[in-house]
């Protein structure tokens, strides 16, 4: 899978082919109903899928507040090409792109440098200035440059799939839920920095604390069962470990500052300061809780290893 980053990085010879378009942000079930789509439509006509995908989200661009990322940048276009994707091309959202007339921008992207012979995006798919073109305008416009365009239900098992409903389930800590949606686990990632030391020093649970990407969508505060894993696997060592993850602010010690801690189950001798991580989130536990002594937030820490340990079949 090649990628292409703006305009400028698509090859001078790029041939005809199928082109999806979207913001793809978390690249759930109904984003592949669109990818599904198009990749059908490419082996009926023998040409390669390109999906294009923005970055940053446009509503950074066009309010100031961008909702809480689901798939940061790298990680989507991965995805985008393990479901089918022959290249994808990352334009960068910007106020020129955006004020561009949705005949203006059909002809620069999807005609003058991708030659275009159908087009697949999301049934509510809007583009141009001011939002001005839908799924029929892009139709009728693709009429007149000599391409097809479809628009695509976001639906997976007859159940309507969106960002928006993915994030609200994030953060009500439905993890499982969410899952359900995106079709994997719900994933964050960082560099793992030095906390306050209690887990290794007084609670006898070391945690790697997770210095998150920025904007990154986070479950809401409670302890969870998941995966905390290496981005970068190392020859001959693990890279996969099952952990209880907490997410919050540590009320018991008056906490203010938001973290994601992972303590990998029945393991003291990590050292993973500096490395970059994952933590995938398979189910919750119980919701954040302030104890009144360190022993009896102890006591439900332990009530909390053994239950991961249970869910993800880690005995």
């Amino acid at each position: 899978m090649r990628r292409w980053d703006g305009l400028e990085g698509i090859p001078s010879g790029q041939g005809r082919s199928v082109v999806a378009v979207g913001v793809f942000d978390g690249v759930h079930r109904g984003h592949r109903a669109i990818l599904e789509a198009a990749v059908g439509r490419g082996r009926e006509l023998g040409l390669p899928v390109v999906v294009v995908t923005f970055d940053p989200h446009p509503r950074a661009v066009l309010t100031g507040t961008a909702p809480p990322v689901l798939t940061p940048l790298e990680r989507r276009v991965e995805l985008l090409g393990e479901y089918g994707a022959d290249a994808v091309c990352v334009l960068g959202f910007t106020k020129d792109l955006s004020s561009l007339a949705p005949e203006e921008f059909v002809r620069r992207v999807l005609v003058d440098r991708l030659h275009a012979a159908a087009v697949v995006v999301g049934e509510d798919f809007r583009f141009g200035h001011r939002a001005a073109g839908d799924v029929a305008a892009l139709a009728a416009l693709g009429a007149g440059f000599g391409f097809t365009a479809y628009g695509v239900a976001l639906v997976a098992d007859g159940e309507a799939i969106t960002s928006t409903r993915v994030r609200a389930l994030l953060a009500e800590g439905a993890v499982a839920e969410a899952a359900g949606l995106l079709g994997r686990p719900h994933r964050v990632e960082g560099e793992i920095v030095h906390g306050a030391a209690r887990g290794r020093e007084l609670l006898g649970f070391p945690t790697a604390n997770m210095d998150l990407l920025p904007g990154t969508a986070v479950p809401g505060d409670g302890v969870y069962a998941g995966w905390l894993s290496r981005v970068t696997p190392v020859a001959g060592h693990e890279t996969r470990w099952p952990a209880a993850i907490s997410v919050g602010t540590n009320p018991t010690f008056d906490g203010a500052e938001r973290t994601v801690e992972s303590y990998a189950l029945d393991r003291d001798d990590l050292e993973l300061y500096g490395v970059r991580m994952t933590v995938d989130f398979t189910a919750r536990i119980r919701g954040q809780e302030r104890f009144d002594s360190i022993e009896e937030l102890i006591v439900a820490m332990r009530r909390d290893v053994d239950r991961c340990r249970e869910v993800l079949g880690a005995a």
